[in-house]
């Protein structure tokens, strides 16, 4: 029997698919009774289990063929499982796959109207809704048109809108949001705000590590149908960008833990690459170091002066045009700012074996008082993306202090005018 804080639970969860290399080998199949085999089995999820609180919000996050899709369509009720139990406490809403639930003959309206009934609203109820929905969606007239017309931004403003509308318990999306424009998108991000404060549970399936570091608060890490990691959001995206980089015939993943003194210095001596790196191990960097505007190391910066962040890379293979690159996160592990050589027009060319590279970023502190993490990497870029050799993920800390506080995250260094004059009413005609 479930806790009452327990909003979704898994237990033990399993869904194989049967694949089929003809379409007649399903006659055959049955007429068989199973005696004989026209089928090959395909493990699209094993031995999952997890319980989702309440008014958490939960990042799922994997590479694609993970079983990210598959799980959430067993949580909807959607698909069935093969084994195991899934137990949803509360009403569920979600955004699944472009198109799923719409009907495309369908005007928008009668979709929207469609949706209600399927979770038990009557069409009273919708009205009263309609007009929020269509204010949220935005698309004006569209909404009385067929939705097999829409665009596919056309598509999730609408269906946003309305999954948001029926008031759920609980909130499903997926991938969803990556169609929609950045402004739509930074509205659907206050909107999920404002269901978190209202007690929301939230799982939220992207690739967009920032929105799992900055609106999760817990993660799953799936890879080839299992739960690979079930920790903090910050965590799980750390074990994912290791995964990304990872053969794909290795799934091994671990978080470093970093000490307090490794934190807290200025100079660091990284350990090798099996001691907490992503990569191929091509690269190594020797020395990771932080420097004051005056040159003199120092983890502890202030605001608007210069300062110097230095490191020393040994090659330990040849690699074509490598690049270099910083970030500074905040301490959910979403990244604020950064510069690769890449970026800066900068070709490193063919670099030989055995050979090492020192390289300074210099640039003003921009970032207001608090504590920040830095992380580099070193990688290469072919046809398939870029590859990490050596990823040194909030290897350091950084304090930055200030004479006076700001708002926010960065100091935009503004420039104010003013005026100061008597007020002059209108004179009336």
């Amino acid at each position: 029997m479930p806790c009452d804080d327990i909003a979704i639970s898994v237990s033990n969860l399993n869904k194989t698919y049967r694949l089929f290399g003809h379409p007649g080998d399903r006659i055959k199949q049955a007429l068989t009774f199973g005696l004989k085999r026209y089928h090959q089995e395909f493990t699209a999820l094993q031995g999952i289990s997890f319980d989702i609180k309440k008014g958490e919000t939960v990042g799922i996050i994997g590479r694609n063929g993970s079983g990210k899709s598959t799980l959430l369509q067993l949580l909807c009720g959607i698909l069935k499982p093969t084994s195991g139990t899934v137990q949803v406490n509360g009403r569920v809403s979600a955004l699944l796959e472009l198109g799923a639930g719409f009907n495309p003959e369908f005007t928008g309206r009668e979709n929207v109207y469609f949706q209600g009934a399927v979770l038990g609203f009557t069409e009273a109820q919708m009205d009263e809704r309609l007009d929020d929905i269509a204010a949220f969606a935005d698309i004006g007239e569209f909404i009385d048109q067929p939705v097999r017309i829409y665009s596919s931004g056309m598509f999730v403003r609408l269906a946003f809108a309305t999954a948001i509308a029926v008031e759920p318990d609980i909130l499903i999306i997926d991938e969803a949001l990556s169609v929609g424009d950045m402004a739509f998108q930074a509205k659907c991000l206050r909107k999920i705000s404002a269901l978190q404060s209202n007690g929301v549970t939230i799982l939220l399936v992207t690739h967009n590590t920032d929105q799992v570091t900055s609106h999760c608060n817990r993660g799953l890490l799936m890879d080839r149908g299992r739960l690979n990691l079930d920790s903090s959001a910050k965590e799980c995206v750390f074990a994912y960008k290791q995964l990304l980089t990872s053969p794909k015939t290795n799934s091994t993943i671990s978080v470093p833990n970093v000490s307090a003194l490794q934190l807290h210095q200025a100079i660091y001596t990284p350990p090798p690459h099996n001691g907490g790196s992503i990569g191929t191990g091509q690269a190594q960097f020797l020395e990771i170091s932080i420097h004051a505007d005056d040159g003199t190391p120092a983890a502890i910066l202030s605001r608007n002066l210069e300062f110097e962040i230095r490191a020393r890379v040994r090659f330990l293979d040849a690699l074509h045009s490598p690049l270099v690159f910083f970030t500074i996160n905040d301490t959910k592990g979403m990244v604020l700012c950064g510069m690769s050589s890449f970026a800066k027009g900068i070709d490193l060319g063919n670099v030989k074996k055995d050979t090492v590279l020192d390289i300074t970023f210099s640039q003003l502190m921009l970032l207001n008082a608090g504590e920040y993490f830095l992380s580099l990497g070193c990688q290469t870029l072919d046809a398939e993306g870029y590859l990490s050799h050596d990823l040194r993920w909030e290897c350091m800390t950084l304090q930055v202090i200030a004479d006076s506080p700001r708002p926010g995250v960065f100091d935009p260094q503004s420039l104010i005018s003013w005026t100061i004059e008597e007020f002059a009413p209108a004179a009336r005609e």
